[in-house]
Parts: structure tokens; C-alpha cells; sequence
């Protein structure tokens, strides 16, 4: 009675490395489409340097302290409480050191929220305060 050996050593580390391949690849795919389909999303934000402080009388008063997108800023609008945008800020008026009153009376307890408006047609929150 012969016997003869029979060698399937290799079968299962070549399907293995197979299957490790296989997983890899369709990983890649997967987040390369998911990382690729997110980046159209993303706007970039404009920088502007604008703080809101209380004057003697409640009042919000805005301070304009640069940015290097002031430039293309056209108009500031203010928002209180969610309410109806007035008009902050516009045109010459956007320089730097400039400061204003946002003429909606004391804001003590109020949500306070400037809202930029650029050459480009895009808009951005500015400042969003509780005071």
C-alpha cells in the first residue's frame, strides 16, 4: 500500500491574502466616493473681524476690526431675537475701527446675530451673541 501526500498548504493563505485585497480595495472605493462627494459641500468662510459690546445704555454696539475679506463685504444686517434683518452697515461704512449702533434698542437678554453680505453673492454669520 503506497501512500502519497498530499500538499494544500498553500490554498488558504492564497485566499486569504485574496480576500485581504478584495476588502481593501472596495474600502478605498468606498471612502475615496464618500470624501469625494463631500468636498463640493464645503464653502469656504470669509474672515471678518466684528464684535459686538453694550454701550451705557444696553444698546449693541458693532466695532469693524479688519479681516482680510472686509474688502468685498458690502452690507452688515443685524437680526434680534430672529427677527426681521435691518441694515447694519454698508458700503463706506465698512472700514476698520468704524463703530455703530444697531439702532434696536437695549438687547440685555436678546440674541444678537450679524449677518454679512459679500461681493460674491454669498453670505456668512458674523457675530451670533447672547447678551
Amino acid at each position: 500500500m503506497a501512500f502519497t501526500k498530499k500538499n494544500d498548504e498553500a490554498v488558504s493563505p492564497v485566499i486569504g491574502v485574496i480576500l485581504m485585497v478584495a476588502i481593501t480595495v472596495i474600502l478605498a472605493a468606498v471612502i475615496a466616493a464618500f470624501v469625494f462627494g463631500m468636498a463640493g459641500n464645503i464653502k469656504s468662510s470669509k474672515t471678518v473681524g466684528i464684535t459686538l459690546t453694550l454701550d451705557k445704555n444696553n444698546n449693541a454696539v458693532a466695532t469693524v476690526s479688519g479681516g482680510s475679506d472686509l474688502a468685498s463685504l458690502n452690507l452688515v444686517n443685524v437680526s434680534v431675537n430672529g427677527g426681521t434683518e435691518t441694515v447694519l452697515l454698508a458700503g463706506t461704512n465698512l472700514t476698520t475701527g468704524h463703530y455703530n449702533s444697531t439702532g434696536v434698542g437695549s438687547v440685555v437678554g436678546k440674541r444678537v446675530i450679524l449677518i454679512g453680505y459679500f461681493n460674491d453673492g454669498t453670505s456668512q454669520t458674523l457675530v451670533d451673541k447672547q447678551f
